[in-house]
C-alpha cells in the first residue's frame, strides 16, 4: 500500500468511481476498488462523500415507486383447518371419466396436509365443492365462519 497525494487521492477516487472501467459503481464496490489500489487515513470518508456528491450516481440508484410498507405478521392457526390456502393447477392433459384439466389444491395452514381436488380448467370458487361436502372429515374452516363469501357459498348450497 502507497501513502497518497491529494491530486493522486482524487485521481484514484475518481478512476475507481467514474472510471471507463468503473462505470458509477455503488459505495460498496467504490471501497473495495480504493481498498485494494491505495491507502491514506480518511479514505473510506472521502470515497464515500465522492459516491454520494456524484449526479450521475444519484439519478441512476434513486428509488423509484411506492415505498415499502410495513410488514405485517400473520398469526399462526391454533388447530388444524382453521386457515386453508386455495389454489388452482390448470392447463393440465385431460385425464379421468371427466376430462379434468385442472385440479384445485386446498392446503391447511396448520397441518400443511393438502387436499387435490380435480376439478375443469374453467371452475370458480363458487363452483367448488360446498363446504358442507369437507365439513365432516375435515371440520370447517373458521377464518371462513363469518364472512359474506361463506356465507353466500353456504346459502347457495342449501337452496
Amino acid at each position: 500500500m502507497k501513502l497518497c497525494s491529494r491530486l493522486l487521492i482524487n485521481t484514484i477516487i475518481h478512476e475507481c468511481h467514474d472510471g471507463i472501467y468503473s462505470g458509477h459503481l455503488s459505495e460498496d464496490r467504490t471501497l473495495e476498488k480504493v481498498k485494494n489500489g491505495a491507502w491514506w487515513p480518511s479514505w473510506r470518508k472521502e470515497t464515500i462523500e465522492y459516491c454520494n456528491t456524484c449526479d450521475r450516481f444519484q439519478k441512476a440508484n434513486r428509488i423509484t415507486g411506492k415505498k415499502f410498507g410495513l410488514i405485517i405478521h400473520i398469526q399462526e392457526p391454533k388447530s388444524p383447518w382453521e386457515v386453508v390456502h386455495m389454489d388452482w393447477v390448470t392447463a393440465l392433459p385431460e385425464s379421468g371419466d371427466r376430462s379434468y384439466n385442472a385440479f384445485s389444491v386446498i392446503v391447511d395452514r396448520y397441518s400443511k396436509t393438502p387436499i387435490f381436488l380435480p376439478c375443469h380448467r374453467d371452475v370458480t370458487a363458487m363452483d367448488m365443492p360446498q363446504p358442507h361436502v369437507i365439513t365432516p372429515s375435515m371440520g370447517v374452516c373458521g377464518k371462513y365462519r363469518l364472512t359474506p363469501f361463506y356465507g353466500k357459498l353456504v346459502t347457495s348450497s342449501i337452496l
